[in-house]
């Protein structure tokens, strides 16, 4: 396993033993730094290494930050139209699985189970400081940079576990996509529009069929203010990671089915391969395998409520 810096000619290798993780929680001069230095170094071609998730999140937070997705997935998820009141008042997310972070050109099994299964087409911020109680200004300059990042979701575990007013767990943690690299903020800086938002260009298609397409500067937040809300009371560490949400206009399955009344396309099936691109960072490209097969799991037991043995 080894880190490096992509351009025009391929892959250089950073030193031995060195991660991006590292550099992050470095900083970005000295990261930048270290870039420029392994240029110097022999460059190995793109199609010739497998390309693993940009850094080893310590954990890594996804929220909900686009209207339009909310409004379709909503009615997929628990047949109820329109976005809750409380959507508005504050960003949403929930923390997911750090270590089911895969590459931009891995395999991603179907979770057990289950038969609905989707994508999500996101942008994840990744910090690049240490901080506590940001404000939205603060956070801009605690923002290391951004990454594709893919939410693969069992819409059919995750229906019934938010039932429970808990969640999504099961139906979110068999994998997300991180990739295909790390661009580093000052290279998208081009790309803020005057709302201070980032206005790319994000695309999803299955079998090379186009099923979404969306601004992510369409996120009801920028990623400062979601930086800033995940720190209210706490902390954010370098290398955290804060997906934006699955933007609107098909960025998943289900938001279509929620908008449209049927499963139409078909949740994901084994074979099928979804590339996502998102412009200034990269594609990630992912092909669906079958998942493990494993028994059903057990109901809970009826209790008699006993208070004494």
């Amino acid at each position: 396993m080894q880190a490096g810096v992509v351009e025009a000619a391929g892959l250089h290798a950073l030193p031995d033993g060195l991660t991006i993780l590292d550099l992050v929680r470095a900083g970005l001069p000295a990261a930048l730094e270290a870039g420029v230095a392994a240029l110097d170094g022999p460059a190995v071609a793109l199609a010739d290494v497998r390309l693993l998730p940009p850094l080893a999140a310590p954990t890594v937070r996804d929220f909900v930050a686009f209207e339009e997705h909310v409004e379709g997935v909503r009615k997929a998820i628990d047949g109820v139209a329109g976005v809750v009141d409380e959507w508005y008042q504050a960003p949403t997310f929930y923390f997911t699985n750090p270590y089911a972070l895969i590459g931009a050109h891995d395999d991603v099994a179907v979770p057990p189970g289950s038969q609905r299964f989707d994508f999500e087409l996101e942008v994840a911020v990744v910090v690049g400081r240490d901080g506590a109680s940001l404000t939205p200004d603060q956070a801009r300059d605690h923002v290391f940079g951004y990454t594709v990042l893919n939410d693969w979701s069992a819409r059919d575990l995750q229906a019934r576990e938010m039932r429970v007013n808990l969640g999504p767990a099961k139906g979110k943690d068999s994998a997300t996509t991180l990739g295909p690299w790390l661009v580093t903020a000052d290279e998208l800086e081009p790309y803020r529009d005057d709302d201070g938002f980032l206005a790319l260009d994000m695309r999803v298609s299955v079998n090379d069929v186009e099923i979404g397409q969306d601004l992510l500067s369409n996120m009801g937040w920028p990623f400062e203010e979601l930086i800033s809300y995940a720190s209210r009371g706490t902390e954010v560490r370098a290398g955290d990671v804060l997906g934006s949400g699955t933007c609107g206009n098909g960025g998943c399955l289900a938001e279509l089915w929620g908008r449209r009344g049927d499963a139409a396309p078909p949740p994901l099936q084994v074979g099928d391969v979804v590339e996502m691109t998102v412009e200034g960072i990269g594609t990630i490209r992912n092909r669906v395998v079958p998942g493990a097969e494993l028994p059903p799991v057990a109901a809970a037991r009826p209790r008699p409520r006993n208070r004494k043995r």
